[in-house]
């Protein structure tokens, strides 16, 4: 409904000659000032209303100049974008258009990705990624892995320098081989443990001609030999498998440490050189007297002294031997107790199965293997009596040369408790060396056969006086004038 009051005043807005339009009725603003003239009195509107409206128009006139002032430059960029809006608007509209185009295919592209990427399924990307994740966090353990190979060369270098004696460091390098090899059998197919596998044998064979070596040294004690070869059990297990039965249990590191020693003899046996240059002199003085008639004891005027530098060097060469060849098989028996066994009659005959109860036959011997043993002793014996035979002769006192055959024996006896006695070979020095001269007196008196016959007596005998004495049953017998038995005792 329309207030009496706007009614009355519209024809005054509609009479004035200002441009300004009619008041809405429905205005809030028009409305409330209405409600306000009506409870005011009549000379309140005549006297104090225009002045409340000038007041009125002066503060929003202030209130619209503060405004201006302070959004000036707000309203100028407000214009401005407002002068663009016309531009700006289609163009918003077509990206959006645009956008809503592009939203399919943004979303059939998220789909493809989780699809392709999801954990689910199988993906090189994903597992180049995850092996690159894995990589990083084992990075300390790989470095471990690979340092393996100088960690083992390390210790096999300063085993080499300490010798035989280092036995925590070849402890370390076996620990350090059986760890990489279980390893390697463990990751068999990983590229990484093959190459530091590789790495691995070619630094233990190293380790293995260290170890050869230190079988070669001078003075090896037994428990430093035993240790080696449990060691080169550990690092060569090949050289301790058999094909066959038989002797030949210890495989060939029987061989290997014989060979070993062999050539630590052989070795030491060469420091005898210069007594054995002497010694081939007298073998060169002997053979040219005995090829002139007549001529027996002297060449170009000068006297043939006896075969001194001989005896020097046989008997020389006699006490290395023996504690040599001695230390050698005594050695061979404490590491191979099992090897010196001969095969039994079981393997000669034919036996019955217990559980088929039918008649095996029996092994052809011929296709076992000897025990590393069974011909070592005899090759002993042959490097020995090689030398004995060429220089031996060259001797020519009497004593002196029965002083060599008996201690030849005891060298005899002592390889005969381990099973090597070759006392009786003694008397092949005669056989071969026929062409022994003897000094004028004892050509007439007796042979060279009974040369060897009476020292070979002569030993008997005396080790038959020290067999009673220990055993205390000769006791009081067989003693010198004097009650008491002189044995001159050798090593």
């Amino acid at each position: 409904m329309t207030d009496p009051l706007y009614e009355l005043l519209v024809p005054y807005f509609e009479g004035s000659p200002s441009s300004r339009p009619v008041p809405d009725s429905n205005d809030p603003v028009v409305s409330k000032y209405l409600n306000r003239l009506t409870t005011l009195h009549l000379s309140s509107l005549t006297s104090q209303e225009s002045q409340s409206l000038a007041q009125s128009s002066h503060s929003n006139f202030l209130s619209i100049q503060s405004l201006s002032s302070r959004s000036n430059a707000a309203v100028i960029a407000s214009a401005d974008h407002f002068s663009t809006l016309h531009e700006t608007l289609p163009l918003l509209t077509e990206e959006v258009n645009q956008l809503q185009t592009e939203i399919p295919k943004l979303d059939q592209s998220a789909v493809t990705f989780s699809t392709t990427y999801s954990r689910s399924t199988e993906n090189e990307m994903l597992d180049r990624r995850k092996r690159a994740l894995l990589m990083e966090r084992n990075a300390d353990r790989l470095s471990d892995i690979l340092d393996l190979p100088t960690l083992l060369s390390s210790a096999i270098a300063s085993s080499a320098a300490q010798g035989a004696t280092s036995v925590t460091n070849y402890a370390t390098a076996l620990d350090l081989y059986s760890h990489i090899k279980r390893l390697h059998l463990l990751y068999s197919g990983s590229p990484l443990i093959d190459s530091v596998y590789a790495q691995t044998e070619s630094a233990m064979q190293d380790l293995k001609s260290h170890l050869i070596t230190s079988l070669r040294g001078q003075n090896i004690k037994l428990a430093a030999a035993m240790r080696t070869i449990g060691w080169l059990r550990r690092v060569a297990p090949e050289l301790e498998s058999t094909k066959n039965g038989g002797g030949n249990t210890e495989g060939l590191l029987g061989y290997l440490f014989l060979v070993c020693r062999l050539s630590t003899l052989v070795h030491t046996l060469s420091a005898l050189e210069p007594l054995r240059q002497l010694a081939d002199q007298e073998s060169q003085i002997r053979l040219r007297n005995n090829s002139r008639p007549g001529g027996a004891g002297k060449i170009n005027g000068n006297a043939y002294h006896g075969g001194q530098q001989s005896e020097r060097y046989v008997k020389k060469y006699i006490e290395i031997f023996r504690e040599q060849s001695f230390g050698i098989i005594s050695m061979y028996k404490s590491i191979f107790p099992a090897s010196t066994d001969e095969p039994t009659a079981e393997v000669q005959t034919p036996f019955k199965s217990a559980s088929t109860g039918q008649t095996k036959p029996k092994q052809d011997m011929s296709t076992i293997p000897p025990s590393a043993l069974a011909t070592f002793p005899s090759h002993l014996t042959d490097l020995l009596f090689d030398t004995l035979k060429e220089y031996l002769p060259n001797v020519q006192d009497k004593t002196s040369k029965e002083s060599l055959l008996t201690q030849i024996l005891y060298c005899a006896g002592s390889l005969g408790r381990l099973g090597g006695d070759f006392s009786l070979m003694v008397a092949m020095l005669d056989a071969g060396g026929a062409d022994v001269s003897h000094s004028s007196e004892d050509d007439d008196d007796e042979t060279g056969e009974g040369e060897w016959v009476e020292v070979m007596k002569k030993h008997r005998e005396l080790a038959g006086r020290l067999e009673a004495l220990a055993s205390g049953v000769g006791a009081g017998k067989g003693v010198d004038k004097g009650g008491s038995l002189r044995v001159k005792s050798r090593p």
